[in-house]
């Protein structure tokens, strides 16, 4: 009896330790966890917030006459789906594995652009004009480390709501560098388009995942 009570008590501890160790799957909006590779819009989970997600020249750089870089915005249509987006871990983005939460991906945007640069998201530099940080795209896919710590953001799950999260900032990719740690919230630029994607305190933009 007392072999066996150990026994269960083990396998009890050894449940947890692994419980904690490897971060809860994301859900989509049909509770079916998100694979790396797959396309999925993503749209906020608050009707009246506006569409989903998509690419957009944003007069952010003084470059009108090719109309780039392209930052990530929200559309200002409810309609609107966005454009799809994978995600990829830093195991690599052709392993098709299962993406969780709280640990670093790369967004990458399923699009053909007239821009020579990637649609994979990064951390522009600070904005003078406007004091903040804007998410925009010409990351580098996979390579993590120090000269791709601006490439790397994680969703976390917000409330007991099965499908409703939060996009962040908090790159692990590198232990010895001075990284941002902010939520993904969303910032009226009066052009056009509803938000653009901004790094905040306070204001986070709540979204979930529909596969495209």
């Amino acid at each position: 009896m007392k072999s066996a009570e150990i026994s269960f008590s083990l396998l009890l501890i050894f449940s947890l330790l692994f419980s904690f160790a490897t971060p809860t799957p994301v859900k989509d909006i049909d509770g079916k966890q998100l694979q790396s590779g797959v396309k999925y819009n993503i749209l906020p989970v608050i009707r009246g917030q506006g569409g989903g997600l998509r690419l957009a020249f944003t007069g952010r750089i003084n470059t009108t006459v090719s109309n780039c870089p392209l930052d990530v915005v929200q559309s200002k249509s409810e309609i609107d789906n966005g454009l799809p987006v994978t995600f990829s871990p830093t195991n690599g983005s052709n392993s098709k594995s299962v993406i969780r939460e709280s640990t670093d991906l790369n967004f990458k945007f399923v699009a053909s652009t007239t821009c020579v640069q990637s649609t994979v998201w990064k951390l522009a530099g600070f904005d003078d004009l406007t004091r903040r940080y804007f998410v925009t795209t010409g990351g580098v896919e996979g390579n993590p480390g120090r000269l791709t710590v601006s490439n790397w953001f994680k969703i976390e799950k917000i409330g007991v709501d099965v499908i409703s999260y939060k996009l962040v900032l908090c790159p692990m990719v590198c232990n010895f560098c001075k990284v941002i740690c902010k939520d993904v919230g969303s910032y009226h630029d009066g052009k056009g388009y509803l938000r653009r994607l901004v790094l905040t305190d306070d204001a986070p933009l709540y979204v979930m995942f529909k596969k495209v």
